[in-house]
């Protein structure tokens, strides 16, 4: 077996200790400096002199950070890592996030909880940026995230904010108490967004639902406009419409955006063809559960706060269907199989809204896949006092997920490359036996994944 990281004192020092220097003696320093900022700090590892394009990889915090190093670890391929601590993110004033979003590489953002708390002066304050997911996708230039899981796909336009992330644009009218926010959605951001969701449901053959409010937000009334002006002229059918044609009502606004999009931004679409739907954001939500149980093939766009409550559902779900489909058969008295075995039995390939993938894509640049561990925090403390599990009350912390998004992004970095993509495949099932049965404690785990894993370039 190959040399091993010393996870757990690696956790040690992010804790209490020097990081970055446990970091320097493992991984070299890279001479790239994104933007032409001499500043920033890049590290590098993994196979070397491969055909393998790497992958640049955030360095944040708790078991984002380890479990990270432990998967690139245990595959061994050729990387670049960013460091995007919470504490290192706030003290340099959110420098690393202009580092990543400057990498011409294809990225994977690992996101803590929004509320982590890092040191100012000798008191504890949430850290600048929250998770840095708004600010990376300004700096970046993301215009939507796209997450497929199960049969629903969602496509969530960002920023596409009807509030502003700058504290100085709030303000309450002193005479009526009327509260102000500046609406921080980029018309050709949105558009763009649009368009890659048309282009989804043309692709796949799948329905497309707007899940959208634009009777109640004006930035979603131009949002609806804009998709009324793309689909003039193309072969989609408009299954179900809202009361009011958008484009009409906003038509001078939605042709202020028009205007900056390039010439050719509908070429090819009047060959387009596909199934849309328009419904009001919050019925949205219940049609997605009937799309959910009929396991209709749908693709959903909305904005970035609808889009984030639809992708929560859509995450938990799954849980709660088959939580109530066990409670039916209790209550039938059939106990010849258990919900879970008949779900995969129907069908149903939603089973942890932790492997829900999640791709950003931005108007330059190869995409980020991104994804969030706000739970793993209080994992890794129970990891480094002594009590994992919490005397068995608690699973052992299940890594997967960083093996399934870093396959993805390798995969999409590297789309010729077939030979890495079965590769990338076989290293899943081999995760997969490893932690069928009884889930290993994490440390076992790793150990078991370099026992049972030769790292690409070794093979």
């Amino acid at each position: 077996m190959s040399n091993q990281l010393d996870l757990l004192k690696i956790a040690q020092e992010e804790q209490n200790g020097d990081l970055f220097a446990i970091l320097d003696s493992i991984y070299k320093r890279s001479d790239l400096k994104p933007g032409g900022d001499e500043n920033a700090v890049i590290w590098e590892g993994g196979a070397s002199g491969t055909d393998v394009e790497p992958v640049a990889h955030a360095f944040t915090d708790m078991f984002a950070l380890n479990g990270t190093l432990m998967a690139l670890d245990v595959l061994g391929l050729p990387f670049v890592g960013v460091p995007m601590m919470a504490q290192y993110r706030h003290d340099t004033q959110l420098a690393p996030l202009d580092w990543f979003g400057n990498l011409e590489l294809t990225s994977l953002k690992w996101s803590t909880a929004g509320d982590f708390m890092v040191n100012e002066g000798g008191a504890k304050v949430v850290v600048a940026g929250k998770s840095g997911n708004a600010a990376l996708r300004t700096a970046a230039g993301v215009y939507c995230n796209v997450r497929p899981y199960g049969s629903i796909t969602s496509v969530r336009c960002m920023p596409c904010l009807p509030y502003s992330q700058d504290k100085k644009k709030f303000s309450v009218a002193a005479d009526t108490g009327i509260v102000h926010s500046e609406m921080n959605t980029p018309g050709v951001r949105m558009a763009y967004a649009a368009r890659r969701f048309l282009q989804m449901v043309h692709e796949t053959g799948q329905i497309g639902r707007l899940a959208l409010k634009p009777t109640q937000a004006q930035e979603d009334a131009i949002n609806a406009g804009l998709f009324r002006w793309m689909i003039e002229g193309t072969g989609f059918e408009l299954k179900k419409r809202y009361s009011v044609d958008a484009y009409l009502e906003h038509q001078e606004n939605i042709e202020r955006i028009v205007a900056l999009l390039p010439d050719d931004f509908k070429a090819g679409m009047e060959s387009w063809t596909g199934e849309l739907y328009e419904h009001i954001a919050d019925t949205n939500y219940g049609v997605m559960l009937h799309d959910m149980i009929r396991q209709v093939p749908v693709i959903v766009y909305a904005t970035d706060l609808d889009g984030d409550r639809l992708t929560d559902l859509m995450a938990d779900a799954p849980d709660v269907l088959r939580d109530w489909g066990q409670m039916v058969l209790d209550q039938a008295g059939s106990s010849d199989k258990s919900m879970q075995e008949l779900w995969s039995d129907m069908g149903f390939t939603m089973n942890s809204g932790h492997d829900m993938t999640s791709v950003m894509y931005r108007m330059q640049g190869a995409p980020i896949f991104e994804q969030t561990l706000g739970s793993a925090d209080a994992m890794l403390l129970r990891l480094l006092d002594g009590d994992e599990t919490v005397g068995g009350t608690k699973n052992p912390y299940d890594p997967r997920i960083h093996f399934v998004l870093i396959a993805e992004a390798y995969k999409a970095a590297n789309p010729s490359n077939s030979k890495l993509a079965g590769w990338l495949d076989q290293q899943l099932s081999v995760f997969d036996e490893v932690y069928s049965g009884e889930r290993p404690r994490y440390l076992d785990g790793y150990s078991k994944l370099k026992a049972a894993i030769t790292p690409w370039g070794q093979a």
